[in-house]
């Protein structure tokens, strides 16, 4: 009986190295990289409306935006977004002061994108070319020009579903000086804004 029972305690040792190696080498469940709930790469369509205050022609115009806008986004692994985006609207932007009526006809931006997501949010700073049509009236007689400066600005954009986002965003444009020819002469009128707008975008 004893020579039975060191015979199965050998057994038992001997394979113990084998069953150890096996159980080493089983193989292990893999779990790849996390995937976002939330993808923001892709283009986009959309409109947006908000209200401008400005400095123009020696006087405070303001009024009314409603446009579209349409751009592209790239989300990293990191959560950095990277994008770019242009949009055009009509304006009611307008005022009178300094002997004469100044009133911007439309107002559009080519801008760069920098964001972080967090979840189904994302923080942005925006920043490019801006350019729009204005209206000086002095006496009677009205001229037209088109400006073209730059714009920067911030916003906050979410994710309603996979396919639909909602935005509030800031914008201070500046779009220089241009010449306008009244009956005083010609005169260089300077035109400057602060933009809020809220907007919803359809991405595909």
């Amino acid at each position: 009986m004893k020579r039975l029972l060191l015979a199965a305690s050998a057994a038992v040792l001997a394979g113990a190295p084998t069953m150890a190696a096996d159980l080493g080498g089983r193989p292990q469940p893999y779990y790849g990289p996390a995937v976002p709930l939330f993808n923001w790469t892709g283009f986009y369509v959309g409109g947006n409306a908000g209200w401008g205050w400005a400095s123009a022609l020696g006087t405070d115009p303001s009024g009314y935006l409603i446009g579209l806008q349409a751009g592209y986004n790239f989300q990293f692994a990191s959560g950095l977004l990277a994008g770019i985006e242009t949009d055009i609207a009509i304006s009611g932007i307008d005022g009178s002061g300094g002997g004469g009526v100044f009133e911007l006809d439309y107002l559009g931006t080519v801008r760069g994108r920098l964001g972080y997501t967090v979840d189904r949010y994302m923080l942005y700073g925006t920043a490019g070319l801006a350019y729009g049509r204005g209206d000086v009236r002095v006496g009677g007689l009205s001229d037209e020009q088109v400006h073209i400066g730059w714009t920067i600005g911030a916003g906050v954009e979410a994710m309603l579903a996979p396919n639909i986002t909602a935005r509030l965003e800031y914008l201070y444009a500046d779009l220089g000086k241009e010449t306008y020819q009244t009956v005083l002469g010609p005169r260089r009128v300077g035109f400057d804004a602060n933009l809020l707008r809220v907007g919803m975008n359809y991405k595909f």
